[in-house]
């Protein structure tokens, strides 16, 4: 009965969507990027322990992604990912962007918000960037009309590498003394948002919660006084200062009357660090920085009222490579492709007017990890987990704990040649090896690790 009525209204929303083609107004965009959150962190995910109504109502008023996924297990690189539509790995940006002043996103990629700009949107990025730190990448030369946040990860209360783009290009320390960024994101947002009420925008909201440092103010921990490990506690009142923060972005843009034209994104950047945050992951293997489930597959959804179905979940792999061509297409921009994108259309997925898989295959590869998904079935080569790649059934085994690589080694062979050719289309990585320096800055150590992937 579930899956006729699930059917009869992704039908109904089907038509209503071909209908949208013949309209004119482009819709706006807003996405959401929380940092280093674990697959298990909010409600719409099943957590009781840390309230998100407001992030939980994306979900309940759209579409929950069972097996949405990221291109890569690490902050930078899932931007990347995210701002081109392509894989990162296409042109070299695998790992995180160092302060060297010719490392960053690529200038021979088109970004996301270039190519709205294009179409007529006004377009604004606020919070961690982290995509480059010289003038040259930085978002007002990438096609941000305005940015306001911080170049890279830094600290909450006390950010450094901060600019904003109304008063000066140049990196300065931000105004107040009693400064929050995910506070201050939430209110220029409002503010953002009333100024470009007139015209179609992307909003690009890029939190650096949940990322450490972990910091908080009083006001947010004190609403977690039952917690006694002071860890989760600060987590956990990091969470709710997110969840308000959303909700008062939503909350201006239902007071301007836009919400049934604007289609929004939430997805976190790649899974939780554990140890370093207490971010959850379970019940999937694996953590930030590895190519496991727990390091790519991530809390996703996405809401358009009244032109996706509300309250439902989608069962097919998606990848954050799709959040631009959807976003386009809901503007009546086709991609063209000499583009060369990787992510697809999946509003038509969405709406049931294609029944089928939005992606046959996934890859991934970070450092010396990789991992390819095909069909239901995951070769996987991630640190810690040995010399070999295991082989997982992700249709019965998300937690990859039964490794059928010797039971099924033709499969092994065909993934993995699917893979090598895939790879052989990438560029080299342009950074310095990172992987395990960034276990090492997370709090990682291989022991630890070992603990954590159980």
């Amino acid at each position: 009965m579930k899956s006729t009525l699930l059917f009869t209204a992704l039908l109904v929303l089907g038509c209503a969507f071909s209908a949208f083609g013949a309209e004119t107004k482009k819709p706006n965009i807003l996405i959401f990027l929380c940092d280093d959150t674990g697959w298990g962190e909010f409600g719409f995910q099943g957590a009781k322990d840390i309230p998100t109504p407001n992030i939980d109502s994306i979900a309940k008023n759209g579409i929950r992604f069972t097996q949405g996924y990221v291109s890569g297990p690490y902050c930078s690189p899932t931007r990347a990912g995210l701002m081109t539509g392509r894989y990162q790995t296409r042109f070299g940006h695998e790992f995180n962007s160092a302060a060297a002043q010719d490392r960053g996103l690529s200038l021979a990629e088109t970004t996301m918000p270039s190519r709205f700009k294009e179409i007529g949107y006004q377009t604004c990025a606020i919070g961690k960037w982290h995509l480059g730190i010289a003038p040259q990448f930085r978002p007002m030369a990438r096609g941000f009309d305005e940015f306001y946040g911080t170049l890279a990860n830094t600290p909450f209360l006390k950010p450094n590498q901060f600019v904003d783009s109304r008063i000066s290009p140049e990196i300065q320390p931000p105004a107040g003394s009693d400064f929050y960024t995910t506070d201050a994101y939430a209110e220029r947002a409002v503010d953002w948002l009333e100024k470009s009420k007139d015209r179609p925008w992307l909003l690009y909201v890029p939190f650096n919660a949940q990322h450490a440092p972990l910091e908080a103010p009083k006001k947010y921990m004190d609403r977690f006084p039952d917690i006694s490990e002071e860890k989760r506690r600060t987590f956990s009142a990091m969470m709710s200062a997110m969840d308000d923060a959303v909700g008062r972005i939503l909350g201006k843009v239902r007071d301007l009357k836009q919400e049934e034209n604007t289609l929004i994104w939430f997805l976190s950047d790649n899974g939780g660090p554990t140890q370093s945050t207490t971010s959850r992951n379970g019940p999937l293997r694996g953590f930030k920085a590895t190519t496991w489930e727990g390091g790519v597959r991530i809390p996703f959804c996405v809401q358009w009222k009244g032109r996706l179905p509300a309250g439902v979940t989608y069962e097919n792999p998606v990848i954050q490579l799709d959040i631009l061509p959807t976003s386009l297409a809901a503007a009546g921009v086709k991609a063209d492709p000499a583009w060369k994108l990787d992510g697809i259309d999946i509003l038509p997925h969405l709406t049931g007017e294609n029944k089928g898989r939005p992606h046959e295959t996934l890859y991934w590869r970070f450092g010396e990890q990789m991992a390819i998904r095909h069909g239901d079935l995951k070769l996987v080569k991630a640190n810690l987990g040995g010399p070999t790649a295991g082989l997982y059934d992700l249709s019965a085994d998300i937690g990859e704990s039964k490794d059928l690589a010797a039971s099924m080694p033709d499969k092994v062979t065909e993934l993995k040649a699917l893979w090598d050719k895939w790879n052989a289309e990438q560029a080299p990585a342009s950074a310095p090896k990172e992987p395990g320096q960034a276990r090492k800055k997370n709090g990682q150590g291989k022991k630890k690790a070992n603990r954590q992937q159980q």
